[in-house]
């Protein structure tokens, strides 16, 4: 980032193109997605200077990526000459970065209700099981109890004020 100011913070990368609309995926690195302002515009390098982009739609997949449609990235091709570059942000833009964690945790869904990608109710999440590289859900119990993968390419929403979250549960493991 030779010719980006101190007044800018890379908080993503853009990872790849996503269809032929200009959508991109974005990887988020220093910020979650949720700290984002989206009535500011991001900014990505040309030349060494960064140019602004205003964000059009935003949808988060998972827990650090997002799709993104930018103004002015319309095709394919608009969206392939970006990806890879990094994504930054005036600091100002950034809500409260810095301050402390108050990131969820595995843990704090126990007690959470799981929703399938439609949105129907699967059950209480009961408990978690921290296997390295592959963290599990416990949903339900008895009998009916099913260990389901936390991953953040399945999870599809989490609304911390309703305690529920949305996830893409693979076939075959209700």
């Amino acid at each position: 980032m030779s010719g980006a100011s101190p007044d800018f913070l890379q908080i993503a990368r853009v990872l790849k193109s996503n269809g032929t609309e200009g959508e991109v995926l974005v990887g988020f690195r220093e910020i979650s997605p949720e700290d984002l302002n989206l009535k500011e515009p991001v900014f990505i390098e040309f030349d060494g200077l960064p140019v602004p982009f205003f964000i059009e739609s935003f949808n988060r997949r998972g827990t650090s990526r997002a799709l993104m449609k930018l103004t002015g990235i319309k095709t394919l091709q608009d969206a392939e000459e970006i990806a890879g570059r990094p994504v930054l942000a005036p600091r100002s833009s950034i809500q409260d970065y810095e301050d402390g964690d108050d990131s969820l945790t595995v843990e704090d869904l126990v007690g959470w209700t799981l929703l399938d990608a439609e949105g129907a109710e699967v059950g209480s999440i009961t408990g978690y099981e921290d296997i390295p590289g592959n963290p599990c859900l416990y949903v339900g119990s008895g009998p009916g109890q099913a260990m389901l993968p936390l991953h953040e390419d399945l999870i599809i929403f989490i609304d911390e004020e309703e305690r529920k979250i949305s996830m893409t549960i693979p076939e075959g493991l209700l």
